[in-house]
């Protein structure tokens, strides 16, 4: 199972993969509610859960109470594309409370700990790769030109 855990404070994201008996203490919460960090490794930290999506890819929605998924006819919000004015489609969509057979967490920093989450779970945000992506880009195009 992976975990997506965002920090509004400084707009990163971290992903995690953790095994479903780590994640034992997540099964049964709903989406928008609050879980203490130190059982995923992250002491001292308070998690809100986002959503996530099923091993099929299908979105969780936190106005579908349940762990099943349902097929719905939606005009807006999680799970539908912007659609024409007055459009409806049905969709299948996940409902809100996690379940063992979903693939993906995402998980939003209420309050944070006294160490950073780097530092507690040994890992690198994705967003700091990318720019350095871009500058050997840059060198290339400025060795060729």
């Amino acid at each position: 199972m992976k975990l997506v855990i965002s920090t509004p404070k400084d707009g990163k994201s971290y992903q995690i993969e953790i095994d479903n008996q780590k994640a034992r203490p997540l099964l049964g919460t709903k989406i928008g509610n609050e879980v203490e960090g130190s059982p995923l490794g992250l002491t001292g930290y308070t998690l809100q859960v986002t959503g996530g999506t099923d091993k099929d890819g299908f979105p969780m929605r936190k106005d579908l109470h349940g762990t099943e998924r349902k097929r719905l006819l939606l005009t807006k919000g999680t799970g539908l594309k912007k659609a024409k004015h007055g459009e409806r489609r049905k969709k299948t969509i996940r409902g809100n409370i996690i379940a063992e057979d979903l693939a993906q967490i995402n998980l939003k920093v209420l309050q944070a700990g006294q160490k950073e989450i780097p530092e507690l779970l040994g890992l690198t945000p994705a967003e700091e790769a990318k720019p350095e992506q871009a500058e050997t880009k840059t060198q290339e195009t400025q060795a060729g030109a």
